[in-house]
């Protein structure tokens, strides 16, 4: 009889209506991150994981700049994924660098006025900075680093470095805020006898859009990168990456001249970036870019938890290492125990030049 009692005191208690947010009417919006009039293919793959919300749902695309390649950036959103019904563009000199000020304020101001149950940005630096700001002026906890969608609030993340799966549901308010891995998500190649559809574009009204102390007091400073005619590391299909034992800058070039050969990017583990080796825009790992290539070759790398959180999802990964009990070889499909400083120049020797 107590019992009895006691889960009717639950079942009428208010523990039971937060359990799950049910969404009468799904709607997506996709934040996506453009240069040079091209969407990133992590917001393309972003666009993806919007799909697998639910049938019914409606996705939206935004767009920010102030340069000509934001027409441009529009015009292939319209036509980058069938899934999309509509492109926002939000043209002003606040958006000319995607800070996280401006761009927070400005899904906020989206979001009030179209009302999405849904806001999703790919899990690079670019959503990483915004989400977060833009959910706290939302008043939502932001779910991260999704790798799979089971239904509209049910979601699978990786924790403890990769090493385990979480399933988590939303229960919050909307809209439910996410950011997707983006390797985890690939979009499929389109037939070629299929014809693209068409998504509107339409201006966002930014009349509302003032300048207040979080917009004002942050600024751009400079851009500082590499030029290089290798692949983006990010969706290289083929990716070198080389570790600590390498032991220099010099040695590492040795890398870098096997990635021309091969076409392929140039990755890192983060004790190769701490060293000084190369720059910290090319670290693999749960600190720094997730890859998921078809090939993943790994040079001097021992295999730390960090950096298999950034990789193992690769199709092939290849690992050459002088010792046998490396932590790599447990999830290299191929592996050499050697010295890759003999292995590195005989493959440079015997591997054709790049036409």
């Amino acid at each position: 009889m107590a019992t009895s009692a006691m889960l009717r005191a639950f079942r009428n208690s208010s523990i039971f209506p937060r359990i799950a947010p049910t969404y009468r009417s799904l709607s997506t919006l996709v934040l996506a991150e453009h240069e040079g009039g091209t969407i990133k293919a992590s917001s393309i793959s972003a666009v993806e994981a919007a799909k697998s919300l639910g049938e019914e749902n409606s996705v939206s695309v935004l767009l920010a700049g102030s340069c000509a390649s934001l027409k441009a950036a529009a015009d292939q959103a319209a036509l980058c994924h069938p899934s999309i019904s509509e492109v926002l563009v939000a043209e002003s000199d606040h958006f000319t660098y995607p800070l996280a000020e401006p761009w927070a304020k400005l899904v906020h101001v989206v979001q009030q006025k179209g009302g999405y149950s849904h806001i999703i940005a790919a899990s690079g630096s670019f959503g990483k900075n915004i989400i977060p700001r833009a959910a706290a002026l939302l008043d939502v906890s932001p779910v991260t680093d999704v790798t799979n969608i089971i239904e509209s609030n049910i979601f699978v993340r990786p924790i403890y470095a990769g090493n385990a799966l979480c399933t988590v549901r939303y229960t919050g308010s909307s809209p439910c805020m996410l950011t997707i891995r983006a390797t985890s998500f690939s979009v499929p190649s389109t037939s070629a006898g299929s014809k693209p559809t068409l998504a509107p574009i339409d201006r966002v009204d930014l009349s509302t859009f003032g300048e207040d102390d979080a917009v004002v007091k942050s600024r751009y400073i400079k851009l500082s990168s590499e030029e290089t005619e290798r692949p983006d590391l990010g969706n290289a299909r083929v990716v070198i990456t080389g570790g600590r034992a390498l032991k220099s800058a010099e040695n590492f070039k040795m890398i870098e001249k096997l990635a021309e050969k091969l076409g392929a990017a140039v990755g890192a583990t983060r004790a190769a970036v701490d060293a000084g080796y190369v720059p910290n825009d090319l670290q693999v790992g749960q600190t720094g870019k997730i890859v998921a290539p078809e090939l993943y070759m790994a040079f001097g790398v021992s295999g730390a938890i960090q950096h298999i959180a950034g990789m193992r999802d690769s199709k092939v990964i290849v690992a050459v290492n002088k010792d046998a009990d490396a932590s790599i070889f447990q999830v290299a499909d191929y592996g050499l125990v050697g010295d890759l400083f003999e292995v590195i120049p005989e493959l440079l020797e015997k591997l054709p030049e790049k036409k």
